[in-house]
């Protein structure tokens, strides 16, 4: 098949969704697939392996950058500017299928006006990763964030959430059948490279002291970042009671955002804005304990990464997939809520415990692998020609005059 992928970001870009993107247009173009990655964060095209990657950025200072920061109509530049981009390349060679994020929508003017079949891939919805927005200016602009994913929801021909819960919270959010109820909202997990299955299926579980932790994430409400550094503090006071010594190292946060922290603890404490991944791979192997407090992820590659290292995680109960893959799994520890307190305890007892921690880096090792780059791509080619069919069936009623009527009032 000939694929269109849209991304906010694509690699070198560190994130949860670039590397999403990366797996799946990977996956996809390993399988014999052309895929195409249409990416907002850059304004040339280059070249991924077998994948092309086409710019769609906006020039600085253009009357488009300049709506793209007004409140509500922004949402609509980029979806905007992706079609232009995604017609531009279906005219040189068409495109049977294209693929993109619920997350603000890119694919919006796509699904409501061709020039292929929208596919939604659900990531971590808006209304979850802005959920802690006061203004008056930013509760209008999340509300327009949401109206247009639940529109581009609504008009795609077919979904796909990382895992069953997901899927049922993004069936409840933009008012769509749930994963199983029909044929057009499947469940596809998401895979890691092959280079960090092989590090991770390799690295030996550290023996040294102290014991390292290890945070990979933003410095975001949903990722529980506060309560990693409630905790971290927390846990510094016990470590100058007589605790059992231990460092935390952050990827993803600049030291300066941290915030005031008291002498030991920040002595305790290394900060990574941004590591390359050979340096990330190495602090994973370094770590005795993977701390991913988040309180929502639609999927969470770092606790599959976690497990490919063969790491226990302390995560929290408040997050599905948490529950799904870290508790089921015995693959760590889960914090009932995320809080500082609660965080601390679950940590505590692996920093102190060797045996709790040879434990749970057993059974991590043993749930890591579940999902690879095959069975991504074999299930998400099923998925896109689900959609090429419906769009052709489609297309065949809109021609005979009966369209398909459109709900977007609620």
């Amino acid at each position: 098949m000939r694929i269109a992928l849209l991304t906010w970001a694509y690699p070198p870009e560190k994130s949860g969704l670039t590397r999403a993107a990366r797996e799946i247009a990977q996956s996809l173009a390993d399988a014999g697939n052309d895929v195409t990655v249409f990416a907002m964060d850059r304004r040339e095209d280059s070249r991924d392996g077998r994948v092309s990657v086409v710019g769609c950025g906006l020039r600085e200072g253009s009357v488009a950058a300049r709506l793209r920061k007004v409140v509500a109509i922004g949402h609509l530049v980029a979806p905007i500017a992706f079609r232009r981009a995604v017609a531009r390349e279906h005219r040189r060679a068409p495109f049977d299928v294209v693929e993109a994020t619920n997350w603000y929508a890119p694919g919006l003017t796509i699904a409501l006006a061709g020039p292929a079949p929208l596919v939604t891939r659900n990531s971590t919805p808006a209304a979850t990763s802005a959920a802690t927005v006061t203004s008056l200016r930013d509760r209008i602009d999340r509300r327009a964030a949401m109206l247009v994913e639940r529109i581009a929801a609504r008009r795609s021909k077919a979904l796909i959430s990382n895992t069953q819960l997901h899927g049922e919270k993004i069936a409840a959010l933009y008012g769509v059948a749930a994963p199983g109820e029909d044929g057009r909202h499947a469940v596809i997990g998401l895979s890691l490279p092959p280079e960090i299955v092989a590090r991770g299926a390799a690295a030996p579980y550290p023996t040294g002291e102290p014991i390292q932790l290890l945070f990979v994430g933003r410095d975001e409400h949903r990722k529980g970042f506060d309560a990693l550094i409630m905790a971290h503090r927390i846990l510094s006071r016990r470590a100058d009671a007589g605790m059992r010594d231990f460092r935390l190292t952050i990827v993803g946060v600049h030291a300066d955002d941290v915030g005031a922290i008291p002498g030991s603890a920040r002595a305790r404490l290394t900060c990574h804005h941004r590591v390359e991944e050979a340096m990330l791979h190495d602090l994973m192997e370094a770590a005795h304990v993977i701390v991913a407090p988040s309180r929502y992820e639609s999927f969470g590659l770092v606790y599959q990464e976690a497990m490919m290292f063969g790491r226990p995680v302390v995560a929290c109960a408040e997050d599905p997939s948490a529950r799904l893959f870290i508790g089921a799994s015995g693959a760590g520890l889960l914090a009932r809520r995320c809080t500082g307190d609660d965080l601390a305890t679950q940590v505590q007892r692996l920093i102190e415990d060797t045996g709790l921690r040879t434990h749970h880096a057993e059974a991590s090792r043993r749930a890591s692998g579940m999902f690879t780059r095959d069975t991504l791509a074999a299930e998400t080619i099923a998925v896109y020609r689900t959609a090429a069919e419906s769009n052709g069936a489609s297309s065949s009623a809109s021609s005979s005059g009966r369209p398909a009527p459109v709900d977007i009032a609620s």
